[in-house]
């Protein structure tokens, strides 16, 4: 498949996970991506992973110097974006009452002012008809005792999704967000969880399994391609029927 030939895609927390999947898919349809981390190692080993379309550029999304120098490297080098994935994200897994004010500002100073600025700040490399794809998560939809102040970030940025989808109407410009169930990453890796936890969560989901990065990735390439050019302000559940689905 060649649907992104010519195209520039940004990834935010490109590095590993579905990030880094979606690199590879997108790259693997003829795009060239830049992809961001934090660490010069990191970006570095997943560069050389991806191969000579890609371009890793070290920087906090959320911070604002930090983004600004990242779009004057996208300019510089390509002049122009096609996609955006706002993938970059923190956990906090953390019972409410145990929530203090630092990691409240930095679950939301990455969660949603850096999806924020890392949007606003590329908008104005993003041709018409381009699309942003903004990460959300299954927990908007559905509460979890230990995922409050996680699960308040994630529908932000999906209420930013459809909000902007309105706003960036004019220039033809597409903002949908994806709602990632239980995904095999390194942030939550299914090999860590103890036998019990494990069949907990695999229980609760029709598949019977947790999802693989590439799987989100797919996904991420439908919603930023032509062929999905009807589809504006819209949270796709990917989850393997976590939320919706009745179990008997």
């Amino acid at each position: 498949m060649t649907r992104f030939t010519g195209k520039t895609a940004l990834i935010t927390g490109g590095t590993s996970g579905m990030g880094l999947a979606t690199a590879h898919r997108l790259i693997a349809e003829g795009a060239h991506v830049i992809i961001t981390g934090r660490t010069p190692q990191r970006v570095d080993q997943a560069t050389a992973v991806l191969g000579p379309r890609a371009l890793g550029v070290v920087a906090d999304t959320a911070d604002l110097q930090a983004l600004d120098a990242l779009m004057n490297a996208i300019s510089t080098r390509f002049g122009r974006l096609d996609v955006v994935f706002a993938n970059a994200g923190v956990g906090a897994f953390i019972p409410f009452a145990d929530i203090t004010e630092t990691d409240f500002d930095q679950t939301v100073d990455v969660n949603v002012k850096g999806v924020f600025f890392t949007i606003q700040k590329a908008s104005p490399l993003i041709a018409e008809n381009g699309s942003i794809v903004i990460n959300a998560s299954w927990t908007l939809h559905r509460g979890n005792g230990v995922l409050t102040l996680y699960s308040a970030t994630k529908a932000a940025v999906h209420n930013l999704a459809r909000t902007l989808a309105a706003d960036l109407a004019p220039r033809a410009i597409r903002v949908n967000s994806i709602s990632p169930g239980y995904i095999d990453t390194p942030m939550y890796p299914a090999a860590a969880l103890g036998e019990t936890e494990a069949a907990a969560i695999t229980g609760r989901i029709a598949a019977g399994r947790f999802g693989r990065p590439e799987e989100i990735a797919t996904a991420v390439a439908f919603l930023a391609s032509h062929e999905a050019s009807y589809i504006n302000g819209q949270d796709l559940v990917i989850d393997g029927g976590l939320v919706n689905a009745i179990l008997a």
